[in-house]
C-alpha cells in the first residue's frame, strides 16, 4: 500500500481545494494538519461570535465570580500551549450545563455548570479542558472538516435546515458550538485539562469526580445535559483523567495540590439556579414573562427553548417551528413592512386586527427553498408596551394547514400578564448551609427541609450519594428562594 507523508497530503489537499485552505503545525502535537483558518481568522471569529452567543444565552452579573473565573483563566492561559492569544472568561445566564469555547481565546461557563462543581479544583480541570480545546485548535479543525456541513440546531430544539435558515436565527457561530468534538479531540483536551490545571496547583483528580456528576445528570432516562451531548463521554473516561493526573502531580512530589472547597461554596452562595423566572418561564404549558408582563400558551409536549432573544418551539419530529422574537420596528406598518419588502419571501395575505384587545398585523408568507420546497409563514405582529412581538409559525405548504391551528392558539391567545403570583415570581438559588451534626446527605437535607421529590436532585448537586456521611461543620448546598 502506498503511503503518503503528512507533508505530501498537506500539499495534495492544498492543490485539491484550489488554495482555499493551508496546512499547520498544531500548537499542542507539533504536527502538520489541515487547516482552513489562520490564527488571525480564529481571533476574527471568537470577535465576531461573541456577541451573538451573549445575545443568545445572556451574560450572568456576579463581580466576585466573575474575577474568580478571569484570574483562573488568565492563569492558565499562561502555561498552556498558546499564551499569546488574548483569552475571554465570561458566565452565561443558563441554567443548562455546560462549558464550551470558540476559537480565539473565548471560554464559557454557564451558571449551570458553576452550580454543579463543588470544589475549585473541578472548574479548573473543566477550565483547562476547554481551553484545551482552543490551544489544540479543535474547533478551527472542526470548522475545517465540516465547513460544508448546515447545522439544524437552534439551542436545543431540532428543526429542519429550511425551517433554520428561514427562521431569522440561524448562526454559523452558533452552530459551530453545537457540532459534537470527536472522542480524539476530548481524550487531548481531557489529557490538557489535567496538564493546566496540576500547573497552576489544583489537584486534577477532581475532573475526574465531575465527570461522574455530570453522568448521573443523564441517568434517569431524561435528556442528555448539553455538556455531555457535546462531549461524548467514554465509560472509562474518569478513570483515565484518574491516572493521568496521579502521574502529573508524582512530576511534583513535593506540592501541596488545591481542592479549595469551602471557598468555591462560599463563591456560589445565592446563584441563580435552575430557571430565572424573571426572564420568563414554563408552567403547565403556558409561557409567562413576568419583566415584560405578557403569557401565551406553547403547543402541548413540544420542545421548548428560552433564550434572551426568542422563544422557539418544535414537535418532537421537527416539521415545524413556532417562534416569539421581538421585532425591530417602531411600529405595526414599519414591521409588516419590512417582511412584505423582504425579496426572499412573497406575502400572500395580510390583514390588521386585534389579540385580546392589542393592535395586530396578520401575514401569510411564501419562500421558495434551494431544493424547490416551499416553507409557508404565519406571522403575528402584535403591538404592547411599546414593543412589537413577532410570533412566527413555519412548515412545509403541503403540511400547513395540519399546523395553522396550532400556530394560531399560540398566536390569537397573546395577552398581556396581571397575575401578581406570575408577576412577582422569583428564582430559586443555591443556599450554603453548616452541617449541624453527623448523619447522612440525606437526613441532613431533610434537616434543613428540602422535600423528598428532589433529594436525588441535591444529591447530585452536591457530587454525593443520598447515604453519604456527612460531618458536623461540612458546608453542603441546599436551594430556596
Amino acid at each position: 500500500m502506498l503511503r503518503l507523508s503528512a507533508s505530501l497530503i498537506c500539499v495534495l489537499t492544498t492543490a485539491l481545494l484550489l488554495a482555499l485552505s493551508s496546512c499547520a503545525v498544531n500548537p499542542v502535537t507539533g504536527k502538520k494538519e489541515l487547516m482552513l483558518l489562520s490564527k488571525d481568522q480564529e481571533v476574527a471569529m471568537g470577535i465576531q461570535y461573541n456577541p451573538e452567543i451573549i445575545a443568545a444565552f445572556g451574560s450572568y452579573n456576579d463581580e466576585a465570580l466573575q474575577n474568580f473565573i478571569t484570574q483562573k483563566g488568565t492563569e492558565m492561559a499562561r502555561v498552556s500551549h498558546r499564551p499569546e492569544l488574548d483569552y475571554k472568561f465570561q458566565i452565561l445566564d443558563s441554567p443548562v450545563v455546560n462549558a464550551f469555547a470558540v476559537p480565539g481565546g473565548y471560554v464559557y461557563f454557564t451558571r449551570g455548570i458553576l452550580a454543579h462543581f463543588n470544589n475549585e479544583a473541578e472548574f479548573a480541570g473543566v477550565l483547562g479542558h476547554e481551553i484545551g480545546h482552543i490551544t489544540a485548535r479543535h474547533s478551527a479543525r472542526q470548522y475545517s472538516s465540516q465547513i460544508l456541513m448546515q447545522g439544524a440546531l437552534l439551542l436545543g430544539v431540532v428543526v429542519s435546515n429550511d425551517f433554520a435558515q428561514y427562521a431569522d436565527v440561524a448562526s454559523q457561530g452558533l452552530g459551530l458550538l453545537m457540532l459534537k468534538f470527536g472522542r480524539d479531540h476530548e481524550t487531548q483536551s481531557d489529557q490538557l485539562g489535567v496538564e493546566y490545571s496540576t500547573k497552576i496547583g489544583y489537584d486534577a483528580r477532581e475532573m475526574a469526580n465531575f465527570f461522574n456528576t455530570i453522568r448521573r445528570l443523564s441517568g434517569d432516562g431524561g435528556s442528555v445535559p448539553t455538556f455531555l451531548s457535546t462531549h461524548p463521554d467514554p465509560t472509562d473516561r474518569n478513570q483515565k483523567v484518574y491516572q493521568l493526573a496521579n502521574k502529573w502531580q508524582q512530576k511534583q512530589p513535593s506540592a501541596q495540590f488545591k481542592v479549595n472547597r469551602e471557598t468555591y461554596l462560599r463563591m456560589i452562595d445565592g446563584l441563580v439556579y435552575g430557571e430565572d423566572p424573571r426572564q420568563g418561564y414554563l408552567d403547565n404549558w403556558t409561557f409567562y414573562h413576568p419583566e415584560l408582563k405578557f403569557q401565551f400558551p406553547v403547543p402541548r409536549d413540544w420542545q421548548y427553548e428560552n433564550t434572551p432573544a426568542q422563544v422557539q418551539m418544535a414537535p418532537r419530529d421537527g416539521k415545524a417551528l413556532l417562534l416569539l422574537t421581538i421585532a425591530p420596528h417602531r411600529s405595526l406598518t414599519d414591521a409588516a413592512n419590512a417582511i412584505a419588502q423582504d425579496t426572499s419571501r412573497r406575502v400572500q395575505n395580510r390583514q390588521n386586527t386585534t389579540v385580546n384587545g392589542l393592535p395586530a398585523t396578520v401575514l401569510l408568507t411564501d419562500q421558495r427553498t434551494q431544493d424547490g420546497n416551499t416553507v409557508r409563514g404565519l406571522i403575528y405582529l402584535i403591538q404592547y408596551n411599546d414593543l412589537i412581538y413577532k410570533m412566527k409559525g413555519l412548515s412545509y405548504a403541503n403540511d400547513f394547514n395540519a399546523w395553522r391551528n396550532i400556530f394560531e392558539n399560540s398566536m390569537s391567545n397573546f395577552r398581556p400578564l396581571t397575575d401578581s403570583a406570575r408577576l412577582n415570581a422569583a428564582p430559586e438559588r443555591i443556599r450554603i448551609k453548616t452541617v449541624e451534626r453527623d448523619a447522612t446527605l440525606e437526613q441532613t437535607l431533610r434537616g434543613f427541609g428540602m422535600p423528598d421529590n428532589r433529594l436525588d436532585e441535591l444529591a447530585i448537586l452536591n457530587g454525593m450519594e443520598r447515604n453519604t456521611p456527612v460531618a458536623k461543620g461540612m458546608l453542603i448546598k441546599v436551594v430556596g428562594r
